[in-house]
């Protein structure tokens, strides 16, 4: 059996009022009592209407400050992570590919990788790599994902399309080859051949161990990235868990139907 990766524990997590759009309690709750376990490996897809907390959980997971943990716990490969830092949890394997990739004036993509590359390197006990031992690293894995090597002496993400900019992203994943690696709606902007490419090249190049949790409204990610399991979230809590078969039943009927038909086999024979 694989071995667990993730294991979120009964969280509740909240988010003050000035960080989100609410006019009466000072802090929202948005996610209750969420589970969720991913084993090495694993391909999980979340799905779920908006503001169901999916974004919410993916932040909460990279130790995003404006997030509080007000119950629960977060395991990471067996040890805990609910009190480690953003910077910690990445070393130790997460990554958060966004939605919206931000720009950085005045850092180059070379200098970015490499910086990030070496940190890595460095809290593993591992070697860094040198400028011109990186190049020659990176100008290899550019090649597989159709970027332009002038790219990489440019600012962060400036000027990118947005689709390049997810490019840029999925770079910075089979570089570090991150343990657990959460892409909140990378399809976002992306029309069919560069959402093919970029599922592609995720597949093929990051470790047999890696794991993916995804969350997306598009179902073509499911024919690509062919996920273990398919998560529907509502109310801040993971509602449904499935296959293929689930979505389809979601996109024919909407999400109301998961309410009325808590009994996944009910669910089910009903259409």
């Amino acid at each position: 059996m694989n071995e667990i990766l993730l294991e979120v524990k009964n969280i509740e997590v909240s988010i003050e009022k000035k960080y989100g759009l609410y006019s009466n309690d000072e802090r929202k709750t948005i996610l209750k009592d969420l589970n969720l376990t991913i084993k090495k490996g694993e391909i999980h897809v979340l799905m779920g209407p908006n503001g169901c907390g999916k974004s919410t959980l993916s932040k909460v997971l990279v130790g995003h400050p404006n997030y509080k943990l007000e119950k629960g716990n977060i395991f990471f490969l067996n040890k805990e992570i609910t009190n480690l830092s953003p910077e910690l949890r990445s070393h130790e394997g997460l990554f958060l590919a966004f939605q919206y990739p931000p720009e950085i004036s005045g850092v180059s993509t070379y200098d970015f990788l490499r910086l990030s590359f070496n940190e890595k390197q460095k809290y593993s006990g591992l070697k860094e790599m040198d400028p011109i031992e990186f190049m020659s690293k990176i100008q290899a894995m550019v090649k597989k994902i159709k970027i332009k090597e002038e790219f990489l002496s440019r600012n962060l993400n400036e000027g990118f399309s947005g689709g390049e900019k997810k490019r840029n992203e999925v770079l910075q994943m089979i570089l570090l080859q991150p343990k657990l690696i959460l892409l909140d709606e990378i399809d976002s902007g992306l029309d069919i051949d560069a959402l093919k490419l970029i599922c592609q090249t995720l597949k093929e190049n990051l470790s047999k161990d890696s794991s993916l949790l995804v969350i997306t409204h598009n179902p073509k990610m499911l024919d690509y990235l062919e996920p273990d399991y398919i998560h529907v979230m509502l109310n801040g809590k993971i509602w449904k868990t499935g296959e293929r078969e689930l979505v389809d039943i979601v996109e024919k009927e909407g999400y109301d139907i998961l309410v009325k038909f808590q009994d996944s086999e009910t669910l089910i024979s009903s259409n």
